[in-house]
C-alpha cells in the first residue's frame, strides 16, 4: 500500500491558500486553521477564521470577506478545479459539524449569526447556473466578483477570482489566478505582513511551474518570478532542502574551500592525502613549518627528559 501524503502535499494550492490568510491576520484578533479536521474520516475545511477579540481586522480585506464573523468557513477551488453543487454542500455540511463542535451543547448551539459562509473560486463557476439561479432568486450580485447565493436557511457568499477588480486589497487573491495580467498584479501588490511570505510566495509559483497543463506563455513568466524571488530570499532559505552534494555542485574547489581555515581544509584527510600534488618548494616549506611547530612546542624526548627532571 502506498504511503498517504501530508494534505499541505496533496493539495497544494489549498496549503498555500490558508499560508496567505495566516499571513494577512498576522498581529490581529483573528486565528486561522487551514484543512480542519472535522471528523475521524478526515473531512477537511479549507480555511477557518475565528474571531479571538474585539480587534479591527488589521487591513482592507478581499472583497467579498467584509464584516467577518465570529467564525468564518472557506472552502477553495484553485484553477485546476470547478466549483459546483456538491462542493457548496459539503461546505454546509462542514458549518454543520463546526458549529456543533464549537457550541456549549447540542442544546445550546451557538447563534447562526455567529458564522459565515464563503466559497472562493478562481474561476467561473462551470457547474454551477449562475443566471438561472439568478432568475430564480437564490442569487444575487453583491459587486464585481461577489455573489450571494441562498439556500434554505443559509447563505453562501461566492467570490469569483478572476472576475474581481484590480486593487490591492485582492491582490493576494489574484495571486492565485491562472490568468497572466491578473496573476501579475497580484505578485507586484501583494505586501508581506509576516517574514515567511517572500517564502509562500515563491512555494506558489513553483507549484505552478510543475503543472504540466500550464500554458506555456504563462510557465515563462512564473520561471521569471521563480527568478526574481530566489534572488530576494536569504541563503539559507534557498539552500534548504538540498543535500551537501546539491549544494556544492558547480563550486570550483577554490570556491569550496573558501573561507575554510588551514585546519579545516585539511580535516579527514591523511598524510599522504595532505601533501598529495604540492611541488618540492611547498614540500620544503610544509617540512620547515612543521619542524618550527615541533620545536615550539617541544619534541616528545624532550619532554620526556622534562617530566623526568621535574
Amino acid at each position: 500500500m502506498s504511503e498517504q501524503k501530508p494534505a499541505s502535499e496533496r493539495r497544494p494550492f489549498h496549503h498555500l491558500f490558508g499560508l496567505s490568510w495566516y499571513d494577512f491576520f498576522q498581529g490581529s484578533d483573528f486565528t486561522t486553521e487551514e484543512n480542519f479536521d472535522l471528523s475521524r474520516k478526515q473531512q477537511y475545511l479549507d480555511l477557518a477564521i475565528a474571531r479571538t477579540g474585539p480587534g479591527p481586522t488589521p487591513r482592507a480585506l478581499p472583497d467579498g470577506f467584509e464584516n467577518l464573523s465570529r467564525h468564518t468557513l472557506v472552502t477553495f477551488k484553485s484553477y485546476q478545479e470547478a466549483l459546483d453543487g456538491w462542493a457548496l454542500c459539503e461546505l454546509i455540511c462542514h458549518f454543520v459539524n463546526y458549529r456543533k463542535q464549537f457550541s456549549p451543547s447540542m442544546k445550546e448551539l451557538l447563534p447562526q449569526t455567529d458564522f459565515r459562509l464563503i466559497a472562493v473560486c478562481v474561476r467561473s463557476p462551470d457547474n454551477l447556473n449562475l443566471k438561472d439561479l439568478a432568475r430564480r432568486e437564490m442569487l444575487k450580485p453583491v459587486s464585481a466578483g461577489v455573489y450571494d447565493l441562498s439556500y434554505p436557511g443559509v447563505t453562501i457568499r461566492l467570490i469569483v477570482i478572476h472576475e474581481l477588480p484590480r486593487t490591492p486589497n485582492n491582490a493576494m487573491l489574484h495571486v492565485f489566478s491562472a490568468n497572466e495580467e491578473l496573476m501579475k498584479y497580484g505578485k507586484e501588490h501583494y505586501r508581506p505582513f509576516s517574514p515567511e511570505t517572500t517564502t509562500l510566495l515563491y512555494q506558489l509559483f513553483k507549484t505552478y511551474s510543475e503543472d504540466s497543463e500550464m500554458a506555456d506563455k504563462l510557465k515563462d513568466f512564473v520561471q521569471q518570478t521563480i527568478d526574481e524571488l530566489l534572488r530576494t530570499l536569504p541563503p539559507e532559505k534557498r539552500l534548504e532542502g538540498l543535500s551537501p552534494e546539491e549544494r556544492l555542485e558547480g563550486l570550483s574547489p577554490e570556491k569550496r574551500l573558501e573561507g575554510l581555515s588551514p585546519e579545516k581544509r585539511l580535516e579527514g584527510l591523511s598524510p599522504e592525502e595532505r601533501l598529495e600534488g604540492l611541488s618540492s618548494e611547498q614540500l620544503r616549506v610544509a617540512l620547515e613549518v612543521a619542524q618550527r611547530r615541533l620545536h615550539a612546542n617541544g619534541t616528545p624526548a624532550d619532554q620526556g627528559r622534562e617530566t623526568r627532571d621535574g
